[in-house]
């Protein structure tokens, strides 16, 4: 298994300015932390440093996984300069808009107070639907081709990217209500960092979970490749299993935000 310094050695080699944009992500991780310390303003009954430094560190985890998971793609170098690049540029936006928001103490999500405001907000939208079109342009890629790495773990890379577009789906769908609790207003008791809603439903759990399916499915393929080291068809079942749990884990979290229950209640 490739050691992070090597996955960031890779990318760099493939991909330099997403590389610097997932430094940069790490660097805004670092401040945010510094302002959770310093700054004592609350926005939504959190520390309004709290949703950046989750944007930072989601984010960045993100942006290296597809740089790395590029370079498996037979792409010649233009195509895969302009995927890498249109996402390293689209999410550094995002980001830059998040963290800007909360230095102004105020929504970057769901905020329509002012024309500035919702034109910022609006702009994120685009940036994401920019993204959400480079993740089916992979599903379509990883089902065309043959990727550099074993059939399992192209297989998981191919659940990953679908569970991925269901995610962001439902982040659509937070974005249709402009709000993620279901069943009260946003804000009021959460969990701790995450700040999942402890009193009603919360749409983000399904969301957190299947953006991070590209990253927990193949893992699972890659342990599954060492498990079952000579045996394809055992290798391809597990993942299978898996990423049908996986995909109805975050099928119940939806279902039970929609019907106003809180994952965990406190």
């Amino acid at each position: 298994m490739k050691t992070i310094n090597q996955i960031l050695n890779i990318v760099k080699q493939s991909s330099p300015i997403l590389y610097w944009v997932v430094i940069i992500h790490f660097i805004f991780t670092i401040g945010c932390l510094i302002g959770l310390t310093l700054d004592e303003r609350t926005l939504m009954g959190v520390n309004v440093w709290i949703k950046p430094l989750k944007f930072s560190i989601s984010g960045g985890i993100y942006i290296l996984t597809l740089g790395f998971l590029t370079t498996l793609y037979p792409f010649s170098r233009r195509k895969k300069n302009i995927i890498t690049n249109i996402v390293a540029i689209t999410l550094f936006l995002e980001i830059v808009i998040v963290l800007y928001q909360a230095a102004r103490g105020v929504q970057s999500h769901y905020n329509m107070s002012s024309p500035f405001d919702g034109i910022l907000f609006g702009s994120m939208g685009i940036l994401i639907a920019i993204n959400v079109f480079i993740m089916v342009v992979f599903i379509v890629e990883t089902i065309r081709l043959k990727l550099n790495t074993t059939k399992s773990i192209q297989w998981a890379i191919l659940l990953g990217w679908i569970i991925v577009v269901f995610g962001s789906w439902v982040g659509g769908q937070m974005i249709s209500q402009m709000g993620h609790n279901v069943g009260v207003a946003d804000g009021g008791a959460g969990l701790p960092l995450v700040n999942w809603s402890t009193i009603a439903g919360d749409l983000r759990i399904a969301h957190f979970f299947g953006l991070h399916s590209i990253q927990l499915i193949p893992l699972f393929a890659l342990w599954a490749s060492k498990k079952w080291n000579n045996n394809v068809r055992t290798q391809l079942i597990a993942v299978t299993i898996f990423g049908i749990l996986y995909a109805s884990w975050i099928a119940f979290t939806f279902y039970q935000a929609k019907q106003g229950m809180a994952l965990i209640q406190l």
